[in-house]
């Protein structure tokens, strides 16, 4: 065999051997070059066992382990401790909330006195029925209604407390507007005054009327009307039956409270102070205080009126059919000054139909209805008529939104700041709430009120104002000196400081 032979040979053992299985076993089929049979069993699994019992409790013995320990855990309680001081800390030096005093529904926002129920609306209850949603968006609270009974002027015998004049509307519309105006969260009070078109509300006598009395408002409430009103409160306080009426207003039975509600006039502040302790009525309307009489002597009795008597009981009033349209007042004052003072007392602002817009003794209140509707071309003083009105109605529902949702002028304090024959002012605050200062000047010159106090800030912000061009609305205003001109009026907020 050559050489050359010899190599060939050689080539052909290597290409055999790499045809072997590596298993070193003979293969039987088709040669598959470099395989490897592995066999792993089907049900093996690989667990964690860790470490066991002893050696865990072989390691946690140790000097780092027990070190680590014990400083973890004195972490953890000086933490706890630490946080647990905080608290009571905190809890200690928070200012407290004052109690929320107990209100009734007519201390929720103002009451609106419908006097003439035809004059108002041509469909009696019907068309007050229908101008509910007017009144809502107004955030009136309670309607005072009448009187609607039957009674000829001066004539006793005559007297229905119990029944509708037909003129009005039918017990049947009664009990639909109530159902509704209830719906819109408005309460319904009846005027029961037994002679409203006669000389006397009483006939000269009211005990003679008295027990009639009685039982109307026992089948008035249960009907659902939410309150009675009466006026010239005196005359019906001093007969025997008027415990018994009183007593009909404190039966409860946990649902919504009704009202006793009355009005005087010509009363001075001490004589107002007795009856309201004798008649304990819910609600007394008072004419006070006169704005003919000046800044100094207001002031002196809104505080006397305040210091004496809760101001839930405290009735703001300067209009209704004894004293007419606010409007109409004499001497003639901007119908603005008369609503910023009657909503920011402390108690409840009365109104009488019309003086949202200030409409006078005569005017027909249809005029309401009619600031919805463009005024004729051409016809540039019914325009110029429609835009004071609407202006006027506007800055009312302004102030009644703040009376509403502002605690400090729902049930605040009340400061007398500044008082002169010609303006006033003064602080309405509640706890932590937003501070307000009104100021009003009636006179006929503009007035500087020195309002310098330890606990005011140096300015305000302006939250409603007659005098837009001086004054505007949500602007910064210096408080130390305010500036007010003729016939105008503001009202100012400024935070709680703490």
């Amino acid at each position: 065999m050559n050489k050359e032979e010899e190599m060939k040979e050689v080539e052909l053992n290597e290409m055999d051997q790499e045809k072997q299985p590596m298993t070193g076993e003979t293969p039987t089929g088709t040669e598959k070059n470099g395989s490897v049979k592995v066999k792993v069993p089907e049900d093996t699994e690989v667990k964690f066992t860790g470490l066991s019992k002893e050696e865990l409790m072989k390691v946690a013995g140790t000097t780092g382990w027990v070190r680590t320990r014990w400083i973890l855990l004195i972490l953890f309680w000086l933490g706890w401790v630490g946080m647990l001081a905080g608290a009571i800390v905190i809890i200690v030096q928070a200012p407290r909330c004052k109690p929320i005093p107990e209100m009734n529904w007519w201390n929720e926002g103002f009451l609106y006195q419908i006097s003439d129920v035809n004059a108002f609306s041509e469909n009696g209850l019907k068309g007050v029925e229908e101008k509910l949603d007017y009144l809502n968006q107004m955030k009136v609270k309670g309607l005072v209604l009448g009187p609607i009974h039957t009674v000829q002027a001066d004539q006793s015998s005559t007297l229905e407390l119990t029944s509708i004049n037909p003129v009005f509307g039918s017990d049947s519309d009664l009990k639909t507007l109530l159902d509704r105006a209830h719906r819109k969260g408005i309460s319904i009070v009846l005027d029961l005054t037994p002679n409203y078109e006669g000389v006397s509300a009483w006939f000269n006598n009211a005990a003679t009327v008295a027990e009639r009395l009685k039982e109307a408002c026992v089948r008035w409430l249960h009907k659902g009307v939410d309150g009675i009103f009466l006026s010239d409160l005196r005359e019906i306080v001093n007969t025997e039956a008027w415990t018994s009426i009183e007593a009909i207003f404190n039966e409860t039975d946990g649902t919504k409270k009704t009202a006793l509600m009355g009005s005087v006039t010509g009363l001075s502040v001490d004589e107002v102070s007795v009856l309201l302790n004798r008649s304990n009525v819910d609600l007394l309307l008072t004419g006070l205080p006169n704005p003919d009489e000046s800044g100094a002597i207001q002031a002196l009795t809104i505080q006397k009126l305040y210091s004496m008597h809760p101001q839930t009981s405290l009735g703001w009033s300067l209009s209704g059919r004894t004293f007419g349209s606010l409007a109409s007042r004499t001497p003639a004052v901007p119908i603005r000054l008369f609503q910023t003072l009657l909503f920011t007392l402390p108690g409840t602002p009365v109104f009488n139909a019309g003086d949202e817009v200030g409409l006078k003794i005569g005017e027909n209140p249809e005029a309401l209805w009619e600031l919805e509707s463009q005024a004729e071309d051409g016809n540039a003083t019914a325009k110029s008529v429609q835009e004071e009105r609407t202006a006027v109605r506007d800055f009312f529902k302004s102030l009644s939104d703040l009376k509403g949702k502002e605690r400090a002028l729902l049930h605040g304090e009340f400061v007398s700041l500044h008082s002169s024959p010609s303006a006033l002012a003064f602080l309405r605050f509640w706890d932590q709430s937003e501070r307000f200062l009104i100021a009003i000047n009636w006179g006929n010159a503009a007035v500087t009120m020195m309002l310098a106090n330890s606990d005011l800030p140096a300015e305000a912000r302006v939250r409603a104002t007659t005098d837009a061009e001086n004054l505007a609305m949500n602007s910064m205003v210096s408080i130390e000196k305010l500036e007010l001109g003729s016939k105008q009026a503001v009202v100012l907020s400024y935070p709680y400081a703490g």
